[in-house]
């Protein structure tokens, strides 16, 4: 079964000076989180991103692509952290988003630093956010199993 998720994003003025909204429709989890150029370029001031909404959908999402496959192994997580690093710069061709690069520390009873890292750099590659930045966006991780 197919799952849409829905947001919606209003913007006034031009690019460098103005400014604008972005909200969670779907579930209605956040409701009109300022944005704007600056916040995506210099300091963020209290401002989101596109870049930082990236981030936290592909460390959401490679957390329980890695948790599912620990759990597959026979070694669930106790607990993982997850932190996604998306990187926006400008290049010959204009602005990119050129980087994501995911640190995750992992409390997983019964995993061997050898299996959690090839877990964690499997769920880099098949977490569906990854999968969507694949082939354009640099991914990379680094894992840490916990005792």
């Amino acid at each position: 079964m197919a799952a849409t998720r829905r947001a919606e994003a209003s913007w006034s003025g031009a690019l460098s000076t103005g400014s604008g909204i972005v909200t969670a429709i779907s579930s209605g989890a956040f409701s009109s989180l300022p944005v704007s150029w600056a916040a995506r370029t210099e300091a963020s001031d209290g401002k989101t991103s596109p870049e930082e909404l990236v981030a936290a959908a592909h460390a959401s999402c490679y957390s329980m692509a890695l948790s599912g496959n620990l759990g597959r192994a026979g070694t669930p997580p106790e607990r993982l952290e997850v932190s996604a690093e998306v990187t926006f710069d400008k290049v010959d061709s204009g602005w990119k988003v050129v980087s994501s690069a995911l640190t995750v520390r992992g409390w997983v009873p019964g995993s061997t630093p050898g299996d959690f890292v090839a877990a964690a750099e499997a769920a880099r590659d098949g977490c569906p956010i990854s999968q969507a930045l694949k082939g354009n966006v640099l991914l990379s991780v680094v894992a840490t199993l916990e005792s």
